[in-house]
């Protein structure tokens, strides 16, 4: 009877918890299933789903080296996976199912019914924590509550780190070919436009490469080139100086174990801080730590609330025409503007001008962050529900950490420090492109020059600015 191992957002072969523990057992038969009317409902951007499809293909090919077969089934909702799964179970005779926690509510929901259908059945469904350097509801404070602020969260990381890296699992064996009859339907993964969406162009998929070979030689290269500079570098969104790995992280491509050994493989695994570059990287790796724990122990994240009850009150604005001009990049903040292309165009958007778009989105049109959220999560290649809510509660001060309500980003001020030459505005809003390196943060800031094509700005910064701040007064 084979071991069943039920792959999810952790699409690799290498340092794999469940997949690992499943190996340990006889031979496995490996599953993905696909929930396209699900992703809908939790407005997964197509980009990223075509990445998840491409990246199934080529771990399809790498289970097959390991005589592993992978079947795929179409479950369109959620709540029908219980029945289809113990179904699949029975029919393979399968008795343990292996796969790694997911920590959304509805994750967590779907599991709890998986759990109890194939127990009445006598199956048992484990799960394995391997998104997270540390297991959630592991980490406490000395009430034995969870942190609600990074700061104290990072230094009992680091505490830990210090005793001990998390160690990556080892490689699986080549186990012996399993004799299963399995139809063409059962193998066949799908093209994104058979799933009800539209194709991606392969020039986006040519910005995002799969497989865990080309995914390990990026983060080395980051590690050997960019480490060094990453503090100074990684707030430049026209300079390559970020790592660029958080695509490959979200849908388990790369492991947070893998990046940490990485981190310290020059100090032969040992916990030894040795310059800015280094810290620095590892303390963004952390927060991607405390906004998953987050997620885990105040559910309500989950559910479109914010972390501060007390922010719900918050009146924001009904502005449907500034939305649309700020989804579209035609604000006439430039910097603003720019960001907003390169999602469009890419899938993705400099993590710095994630914050200056969603700040001026939640302070500067006072539009509510949930809004923003969504538009990112339906467009980001990299979309995590953890990161993208952390991120955006932060910026609309309503949630862990949260940047003081009175402390609003300029966002021709950070145009100014972040990308002073304009290189990032040029490449992104061409109509700028003519302008000098000062004019272009602010075109249009003496007196108007007919002919540019491009919007004046949609909002007077300081007065919005007044305006917030009042919105934010009134709650106490």
């Amino acid at each position: 009877m084979p071991t069943l191992i039920w792959f999810r957002q952790d699409l690799r072969i290498s340092d794999h918890a469940a997949l690992w523990h499943a190996s340990q057992n006889g031979s496995c038969l490996a599953l993905a299933i696909l929930s396209p009317k699900q992703w809908q409902l939790h407005d997964d951007a197509p980009i990223k789903l075509d990445f998840y499809l491409r990246q199934l293909r080529q771990l399809q090919q790498q289970l097959q080296r390991y005589n592993i077969p992978l079947i795929v089934k179409i479950v369109p909702v959620w709540q029908d996976i219980p029945y289809a799964l113990l179904q699949l179970c029975k029919h393979f005779q399968v008795q343990h199912v292996h796969a790694n926690v997911e920590l959304g509510v509805h994750e967590l929901q779907r599991d709890k019914h998986c759990q109890d259908q194939l127990a009445q059945a006598n199956i048992q469904l484990e799960l394995y924590q391997d998104r997270t350097l540390f297991p959630v509801g592991s980490i406490r404070n000395q009430s034995g509550q969870p942190y609600q602020v990074f700061t104290p969260f990072k230094k009992n990381c680091y505490e830990r780190l210090n005793q001990q890296l998390p160690a990556c699992y080892p490689n699986i064996a080549i186990q012996t070919p399993l004799q299963l009859e399995l139809s063409e339907q059962e193998q066949n993964i799908p093209e994104l436009h058979e799933l009800g969406y539209s194709a991606i162009s392969p020039e986006q998929q040519q910005l995002w490469p799969v497989g865990e070979l080309h995914t390990q030689q990026q983060l080395d290269n980051f590690i050997k080139s960019a480490l060094a500079g990453y503090k100074q570098q990684r707030d430049f969104p026209a300079q390559a100086g970020t790592s660029q790995l958080s695509t490959y992280l979200n849908i388990g491509i790369l492991s947070i174990r893998q990046c940490v050994q990485a981190l310290f493989r020059p100090q032969q695994g040992q916990f030894l801080l040795t310059d800015q570059g280094q810290q620095t990287w590892l303390d963004e790796l952390l927060w991607r730590e405390f906004y998953q724990h987050i997620l885990f122990d105040y559910p309500q994240v989950s559910k479109h609330l914010p972390f501060q009850p007390k922010t719900q009150q918050l009146q924001w604005r009904d502005d449907p025409e500034g939305l649309n001009a700020w989804q579209q990049g035609q604000t006439g903040i430039p910097i603003v503007d720019a960001g907003m292309r390169q999602l469009l165009a890419t899938g993705w958007m400099h993590n710095r001008v994630r914050m200056i778009c969603a700040m001026f989105l939640t302070k500067n049109l006072l539009i509510d962050w949930r809004k923003g959220e969504q538009w990112f999560m339906q467009h980001l290649i990299d979309g995590d529900l953890a990161a993208n809510n952390g991120g955006w509660q932060w910026s609309a001060s309503t949630g862990t950490d949260a940047a003081p309500y009175f402390r609003i980003f300029n966002p021709i001020s950070q145009s100014e420090k972040f990308d002073p030459n304009g290189d990032y505005i040029r490449r992104w809003v061409p109509e700028l492109r003519s302008l000098d390196d000062k004019t272009i943060h602010e075109p249009y800031a003496k007196g108007y020059k007919a002919g540019l094509g491009y919007p004046k700005a949609i909002v007077d910064l300081k007065s919005s600015r007044v305006r917030a701040i009042e919105a934010f007064k009134a709650l106490d």
